[in-house]
C-alpha cells in the first residue's frame, strides 16, 4: 500500500481586506447566527438585504451571488439559534462543516471563513470549533487523489497549532477509515512508522510473534487465529514524545487497534459483523495526538502510548469461552466472550504502561481509547464516555476533561466506575483471577460501559495503584464507540478523529 500521509487541509491567517478579495480567495463562508458583523457594515447590508427577500437564508446555507467579494461567492452558514439552554457550540461546527460543503458544490477551491463571535461562554471557542467542523467537510480518505487546500481564517491566532491538530485529525482519520485489509495491523503499523520517521516522535513497532506471545498473552490470545496469514498479523507500536527541558506533565496512553472484528468464537451474527474495520479508532486517535505533538513539539510534557493491533479472526485457532489466558500483569483471565477482546488487547497495553511510571519525571496520568461497547451508544448515543480510577476522580480529572470536550464540540459523558462493576468480573471459580465478561453483549448487559474498566484496572495491575498506595495512578477510561465516525454509523460515517482536539488541549492546558 502507498502511504501518503499529510493534510489535505491547511489554515491560513487571513486579514480584513481578504472578504474583498484580496489574496485570491474564490468564496467567502460566513458561520454565525444573526449575521450582525460589525466590522463589516458592507457585507452586513448585502445580508441585511438578502434576508429580507428569502427569509430561508437565515435557516440553510445559501450561496449568494456577491460581486466585489471574495471569489464573488457569499456562503451563509447560519447556526441557528443560540439561546436555547441546551445548546452547545457544536452550533458552529455543524454550521461549518455545512457552509463548507456548500462552497464546495459550487465549486471553490480557496475558500476564505469568517466566524460571527458570541458573548455566551458557551460558544468562546466557536471559531475553533467551526475549524474542527470545516476539516471534517475537507477531509480526502487516503486512497483518493488527494488535492491539498489552503482555507483563509480571519480571526485566526495560533495558526501553528491549528495546522498540527488538523494533521493530527488527518492520520487519526487515515487509521480508523482504512478498511480490513489496507489498515490490517501491519499496514497501520507501517503508516505510522512511515508518518513518524525523522519526527520529533520516536516509534517502534514490535511485531516478532515469539516476544508478542511472551509479554502480550491477552492480545496474542485475541490475534491467535490470525497467525499464518501475515498480512494480518498482530503487532504493537510504541510512540513517545519527550520534550527537551523540565517536564511537568507526563501521559501513558493505550489505544484499542482492532483492525477487524469478526466476533472470534462468539462470531457476530446478523449483519453485526459489517463496520467492523472501524474498531481501531482509539488507536487511531492516540496516533493522531501524537502526530500533532509531533508538529508543535511543545515543552514540559513527555507521552508514552502503545497501540495495540490485532485482527479477531475466526478459525480453528481462535481462543473461546471457557479458557484462562495469563496476562502480562500476572492475572489469570478466563474469557468469557471472544467478542469483548478489545479489552484484553487494552489490559496488556496498560499493563506494560503502569511499569513505565515510576520512571516518569512526574506522576504519570494513565488513559486508555477505544471503540470499546455498544452499551455506551445505548447509553449515551453520539457522545463519548469518561470512566475514572479512584485517583482520577479524587483529581477531578475526568471533570475537566469533559469541560474541555464541552468548548471544543467534542463532548464527553461523565460516567462512575462503582462496586458493582467490579464484582461483575470477579473470578468465579479458583482458577482465575478475573472473569474477562459474561456471555452476552454489552449492550444488553447492566452497567455495559463501566465495567470493562473494572476489569482493566485488575486486569492490567493497575489495582496496585489506588489512593492508598505508594505510587497512586491517575487513571481514565475513554469510550468513543459513539463518536468515532460520523452518524454512529460504523459501515458508511467519515471517521470524526474525536477526541485529537480535546486531548490536545487537555495536555497543553487549554
Amino acid at each position: 500500500m502507498m502511504t501518503e500521509v499529510f493534510s489535505p487541509v491547511m489554515w491560513q491567517r487571513a486579514e480584513r481586506d481578504s472578504v474583498f478579495g484580496e489574496g485570491g480567495f474564490d468564496a467567502l463562508v460566513v458561520v454565525g447566527h444573526q449575521f450582525e458583523l460589525p466590522d463589516f457594515p458592507e457585507l452586513k447590508q448585502l445580508v441585511s438585504h438578502a434576508i429580507g427577500i428569502d427569509s430561508g437564508i437565515a435557516r440553510q446555507p445559501t450561496l449568494l451571488l456577491a460581486p466585489g467579494l471574495a471569489g464573488g461567492r457569499l456562503v451563509l452558514a447560519p447556526t441557528g439559534a443560540l439561546d436555547d439552554d441546551y445548546l452547545d457550540v457544536r452550533q458552529f461546527a455543524e454550521a461549518a462543516q455545512a457552509g463548507m460543503a456548500r462552497a464546495l458544490a459550487a465549486g471553490a477551491k480557496h475558500p476564505l471563513l469568517l466566524v460571527e463571535r458570541s458573548d455566551d461562554s458557551r460558544y468562546s471557542e466557536a471559531l475553533s470549533a467551526a475549524l474542527l467542523g470545516a476539516g471534517q467537510q475537507l477531509y480526502q480518505p487516503f486512497d483518493v487523489k488527494r488535492q491539498p487546500m489552503t482555507i483563509g481564517v480571519l480571526g485566526l491566532e495560533n495558526v501553528a497549532r491549528a495546522n498540527a491538530l488538523e494533521i493530527g485529525r488527518t492520520l487519526a482519520r487515515d487509521l480508523c477509515g482504512g478498511d480490513p485489509e489496507q489498515m490490517a495491523p501491519p499496514a497501520f503499523a507501517d503508516y505510522c512508522a512511515e508518518h513518524f520517521a525523522g519526527s520529533a516522535v520516536s516509534v517502534e513497532v514490535i511485531s516478532d510473534r515469539a516476544i508478542i506471545e511472551r509479554d502480550y498473552p491477552l492480545l496474542s490470545g485475541v490475534a491467535r487465529a490470525s497467525y499464518g496469514v501475515a498480512r494480518h498479523e498482530p503487532r504493537v507500536v510504541r510512540l513517545v514524545y519527550r520534550s527537551s527541558g523540565a517536564i511537568h506533565k507526563s501521559w501513558l496512553l493505550a489505544g484499542k487497534g482492532v483492525t477487524f472484528d469478526t466476533g472470534g468464537a462468539d462470531l457476530k451474527i446478523g449483519g453485526a459483523m459489517a463496520g467492523m474495520s472501524r474498531d481501531k479508532g482509539g488507536a487511531a486517535a492516540v496516533a493522531g495526538l501524537m502526530a500533532a505533538l509531533a508538529q508543535l513539539q511543545p515543552k514540559g510534557v513527555e507521552v508514552i502510548a502503545e497501540l495495540g493491533l490485532v485482527r479477531n479472526s475466526i478459525g480453528r485457532e481462535a481462543i473461546v469461552p471457557d479458557e484462562i489466558i495469563t496476562g502480562h500483569s500476572g492475572k489469570r483471565v478466563r474469557i468469557g466472550n471472544t467478542d469483548a477482546e478489545g479489552r484484553l488487547v487494552l489490559a496488556d497495553v496498560l499493563s506494560h504502561l503502569r511499569e513505565l511510571a515510576p520512571a516518569m519525571a512526574n506522576q504519570p496520568t494513565l488513559m486508555s481509547l477505544a471503540t470499546l461497547t455498544g452499551h455506551v451508544v445505548r447509553s449515551y448515543g453520539p457522545y463519548s464516555a469518561v470512566v475514572e480510577n479512584s485517583v482520577a476522580r479524587a483529581r477531578g480529572d475526568g471533570g475537566q476533561l469533559q469541560a474541555i470536550s464541552e468548548q471544543l464540540a467534542e463532548p464527553f459523558e461523565l460516567s462512575r466506575l462503582r462496586r458493582e462493576d467490579f464484582a461483575q468480573v470477579a473470578a468465579r471459580t479458583p482458577s482465575e483471577d478475573l472473569l474477562s465478561s459474561n456471555n452476552g453483549a454489552s449492550v444488553n448487559i447492566s452497567r455495559g460501559h463501566q465495567f470493562p474498566m473494572a476489569f482493566l484496572i485488575g486486569a492490567a495491575g493497575l489495582d496496585q495503584h489506588q489512593l492508598g498506595s505508594d505510587l497512586p495512578l491517575p487513571y481514565l477510561h475513554l469510550d468513543i464507540a459513539g463518536s468515532a465516525v460520523e452518524k454512529r454509523d460504523p459501515l458508511y460515517g467519515m471517521p470524526t478523529a474525536v477526541p485529537v482536539a480535546t486531548l490536545l488541549a487537555l495536555l497543553l492546558d487549554y
